[in-house]
Formats: structure tokens, sequence, C-alpha cells
């Protein structure tokens, strides 16, 4: 076992949770420091280990991204001697994670109600399509039915006839497992001040509502949905894309003093005086005429020129960097986003780092996603299964191991 460092130290989890959102909040406790063993079904395994291509001499890319930092078991459910090693490991567990549909956990007699009877203090995180509660409860979700649900899908894109578009990432999962591991938190800062566990219920559904909150406050104030409109922002301008002669960047004046700053760099101080740009209520009316002008500018010089006079006049902006520039960017390098741990079959392997920081108790990714059945031998014999236990389960197809 790696030993593990990070303010979550010593909490142990039980991850009973596939793909994505359940895996994410694993993966969130896991570089906090949280001892996370994923319990995988057997046969199959988790089924992003099938996500191919792409893979690493056969290790599906998708699930060691998801799932580095954490240990790995893989168990069939249908028998009962392996229902009986997962009620075990929840007996003494700190947190369980589960995002299957919904009834299958208390059909496997591990739902709340009956494991809070032999482990009051258990962090009990749910997160599932649309909740455990309300008339959309027992439908399945993934997040391209919760972005379209949610409202995200109606704001996304370039708007007019173009056809709707999701967000390019599984927003809704990512958010998804990040709720569920706020929710864990503060559910286990509550144990700790009183001994008693709780349940934590998050949903895809609720992940994609919380993106909305500056277009829901427009919603709210007018009575109208607002609707896509491209990389601009809702509420202030400019605030958005530009092509520049050789190719993207960000620029975000979305305030007097930076539009101030932003005319100066592009050498148009005579469009301060423009009234139909004076102020930022004038700038949204006129958004697509500012756009245009802006846009024309910014195309005559290429991006390493414009950020070069950005920065120098203090107006916040950016290159629009591709996924693979991104991961060779110096400062994401310089903040371990792409740290390279080892895996114990393919050696060191790529991966996102953690984007939390501690200064008494760092965390961070240790080591890679664990080989399907890699630590079921491990963790058996922590919870006083003996060799021949062991061999016993194996040779009725309870269990897998390596």
């Amino acid at each position: 076992m790696v030993e593990r460092s990070g303010p979550l130290k010593g909490v142990r989890v039980i991850e009973l949770a596939h793909i994505m959102a359940g895996p994410v909040c694993g993966m969130m406790l896991a570089d906090m420091g949280a001892d996370v063993i994923k319990v995988e079904k057997y046969p199959g395994g988790d089924d992003s280990r099938r996500f191919l291509p792409p893979d690493i001499e056969g290790e599906s890319a998708a699930f060691m991204m998801m799932n580095r930092n954490k240990r790995g078991i893989a168990v069939n459910l249908k028998k009962k001697s392996s229902q009986q090693l997962v009620r075990k490991m929840l007996e003494t567990a700190d947190v369980v994670i589960e995002n299957y549909r919904a009834g299958t956990m208390e059909r496997l007699g591990l739902g709340y109600d009956s494991l809070r009877e032999i482990n009051p203090g258990l962090v009990y995180c749910e997160i599932s399509g649309f909740g455990r509660t309300g008339p959309y409860k027992d439908r399945g979700g993934f997040d391209l039915i919760a972005q379209g649900m949610s409202g995200l899908m109606s704001i996304t894109g370039e708007g007019g006839d173009h056809p709707l578009v999701k967000v390019g990432a599984p927003v809704t999962d990512i958010t998804g497992g990040i709720l569920g591991a706020l929710g864990v938190l503060a559910a286990y800062t509550h144990r700790l001040k009183t001994g008693q566990g709780q349940r934590v219920d998050t949903s895809l559904f609720e992940a994609g509502i919380i993106h909305t909150y500056w277009q829901s406050a427009i919603g709210f104030a007018t009575g109208n949905a607002p609707g896509p409109m491209g990389s601009a922002h809702p509420l202030n301008a400019p605030y958005q894309a530009f092509e520049a002669s050789d190719g993207w960047l960000t620029v975000g004046a979305a305030n007097q003093a930076n539009w101030v700053r932003m005319l100066e760099a592009l050498d148009r101080p005579d469009l301060a005086d423009d009234p139909r740009f004076q102020d930022n209520p004038s700038r949204m009316e006129n958004l697509d005429t500012l756009s245009a002008i802006l846009g024309e500018v910014i195309a005559r010089r290429s991006q390493a020129d414009w950020l070069e006079r950005f920065e120098a006049k203090g107006v916040p902006a950016g290159p629009v960097l591709n996924i693979t520039e991104m991961h060779e960017d110096p400062h994401a390098i310089a903040r371990d986003m792409v740290p390279a741990p080892e895996h114990s079959k393919l050696g060191p392997v790529k991966t996102i780092g953690s984007p939390i920081k501690f200064s008494e108790t760092p965390g961070g990714v240790v080591h890679g996603a664990p080989v399907y059945g890699e630590h079921t031998k491990e963790v058996m014999a922590e919870y006083g299964y003996a060799d021949d236990d062991i061999k016993a389960m194996i040779e009725e197809s309870a269990i897998a191991a390596r």
C-alpha cells in the first residue's frame, strides 16, 4: 500500500461507483489523502475500462484518468460471499460513494437505512441523474440529458440558426462529482462534531442548474430566457474571444478601468467617447457592433503581439490553447497539473493533477489507477480474510484478484 498524505489521511472511502460522476468524487477525496478503495463489478469491471480507444498497452486511458490514487478490488455482487465482504468493509468505513440506479443498493442489502444500523457514523454519498427525491428520481441520467434539462444547452453555442450544442466537457458529471465531494466533507465535519453520519444526495441535474447562475439571474429579473452568446458574457462587455492574425485569444475588459486600458492597448482611445460604448449597459446594448469593431482591429496583429500589449497595460487576456498545448503550458506544469504517477503495469503515466493545494498537509497524485483486481487480496487481508478464504472465493468466481 502506497503511503498517503493530505488532510484526509486516515479516512477510508469505499467507492461503489462507475464511469464518471462517482469516480470523480472518489478521485477528489483520494487526491486529498483518503484511502479510496474502488469496488468494481466482476466480471467486466468499471464500464470505462472499455472506453477504447484511446489506450496505453491495452489499459483504458479514460479509466486511468478517473481512478488514479485509488486501490481497486473486483467482486461479484451476485454472490453472497461478496456481498458479505462489501458489507464488512462498510461496517468500519468512513464514507461510501455510490451512483447506481435507485433501489440497486437496497436490493444488495447495502442501502443507507441498513448500513447506518451497523455504522451510524457512515457518510453515505449518492450521486445520480436526478437525485433520490422528486418526480424524476427513478430516471437514469447522463451528462447529455442533464445538460439539456438543466438549461445549459440552451445557453451554449453561437445562437441564431446554429444547432444547439452541449458544453464540450461532461460538465454535469464532473461537477456532480465535485459537489459529492463537497457534501462528503461537510457531512464528515458534522460527524467529527457529533459522531453522526448522514446521507449526501446530489445529481447531474442539479450540477447543471448551478452553472446557470448568471442566466437564471437574468431570467428571474426579466422573465425572459437568455440564449447562447458564443464566447461573450451575458452581463459584461467586452469579455470574449477574438481572432488575431494567427490564432485566437480571450480578453476580459469587463469593467470600466479595463475597458479604457484595452482601448489604449488597441490604439483606439476614440472609442471611449463613442456614446454607444460609454459604459457597460451601452456596450451590452451594442455588443454586436462593438464585437465587429474590436474584431477588425485585433485581426491585424498576431496573438503574441496582442498578448504582450494587453499585459503591458494590465488587461486580462490569454491565448486559446488546445488540450495538448495546455498540457505543455509552463504554468500548468508549475502548478503540478500534469503529473506522471507510477502505474503498476505501465510505469509513469501522465494524468491531470489535483486542483487544490494545501500548505500544511499536501496531497496530490501519488500512484496510478489500479489494474483490474490489483488490490483484492491486499484489501481482503486487511479485513481479516485468510489466504484460504481468498482462494475459495476466487474459485467460486466471487472475486477477481491478481
